[in-house]
């Protein structure tokens, strides 16, 4: 199988490109995805191959066009609704949760609703309060919904031709500061089940979870951690809903110690939920209490010396790793 480096937004653009070559239902909507090639440029170029009926310019109004996603979806049609940031598409929650995610139940199964609705979220640079937010934890929280957050270029083209595919709604949760990442993928086509985590560096120590863009810095902190002679096991979630939690509890029955890093903040956070889990099903394994790094329980702020002591970082995953491992 031969592989090529491509940049995060391009394994998103050809996952979509692919899926919408070959499933004719499937359609692109949003802010400047056509004529601008994209906020992000991740749909640079579908206007010119698949035409505005496809690729198509919304108004600057989140509500009104994930509605119309939400219709198209019962009518048998497959969009896809690029959010310009998730903090926008907070403006369409109504329809997201009202709607989209209990189609299928409210209609007795008559209406489905297989759309993907995908953006930016997180912290990415100096942007403020409201432009900063992590929600992953809102929409997890939803019933009827489907939430990824993939790290890399490989897992994102899989899980989102997979997210294309599937019956029901599905939020995928990117970064900006992801878009220009590299990574390799497959010149074949591939695709990564919905709802399986991943082992992306084998320990014995401490296990480290994360997902999106702190995966980086459980990475990062895993190899200072291997100076001090600690080997930790670093697991990227994936799919924040459903979770695989067997993956998460293999581990810690191996390594019986877990910090889980989320960039989220930390009152009922996707760290919280792994850390109940955790205790649900592993508790006479843990040979310390669970540990998060999390963001500060706080909205973000402007100035850069904030922005670095709000997010979970290097050092403060370190200081967590000696916590639990009583180093």
């Amino acid at each position: 199988m031969g592989m090529r480096k491509v940049r995060f937004r391009e394994a998103l653009r050809e996952a979509m490109t692919e899926e919408m070559r070959r499933d004719p239902t499937v359609f692109l909507m949003g802010e400047e995805v056509a004529e601008y090639d994209g906020a992000y440029k991740v749909s640079q170029g579908m206007l010119a191959e698949f035409g505005p009926q496809r690729v198509i310019d919304t108004p600057i109004s989140e509500l009104g066009f994930a509605g119309i996603a939400v219709g198209a979806a019962m009518n048998g049609l497959r969009p896809i609704v690029e959010f310009m940031t998730w903090n926008f598409a907070i403006l369409a929650f109504d329809q997201i949760i009202n709607g989209s995610a209990k189609m299928l139940a409210m209609s007795g199964g008559a209406f489905g609703n297989p759309i993907v609705f995908r953006g930016p979220q997180g912290s990415a640079g100096q942007l403020a309060a409201q432009h900063s937010q992590m929600l992953t934890n809102m929409l997890a929280s939803v019933p009827g919904l489907k939430v990824i957050s993939p790290s890399n270029p490989y897992d994102a083209k899989g899980l989102l031709k997979s997210a294309i595919r599937d019956d029901d709604p599905v939020i995928f949760m990117e970064s900006e500061l992801m878009y220009s990442d590299t990574g390799e993928i497959p010149d074949e086509e591939y695709l990564i089940e919905i709802g399986k985590a991943d082992v992306k560096r084998e320990g014995t120590d401490v296990t480290l979870v994360s997902y999106n863009k702190m995966m980086k810095v459980a990475l990062q902190a895993a190899q200072e951690l291997e100076k001090l002679g600690i080997q930790a096991e670093v697991i990227d979630l994936r799919t924040i809903r459903p979770l695989d939690v067997a993956t998460i509890i293999a581990s810690v029955q191996k390594t019986n110690r877990l910090v889980v890093i989320d960039e989220s903040w930390p009152f009922t956070s996707i760290a919280s939920e792994v850390a109940f889990q955790v205790q649900r099903y592993a508790f006479d394994y843990l040979d310390a209490p669970v540990r998060r790094v999390c963001g500060a329980d706080a909205s973000m702020q402007y100035a850069p010396n904030l922005v670095e002591a709000y997010l979970p970082s290097v050092a403060k995953v370190i200081d967590a790793v000696r916590a639990v491992t009583y180093q």
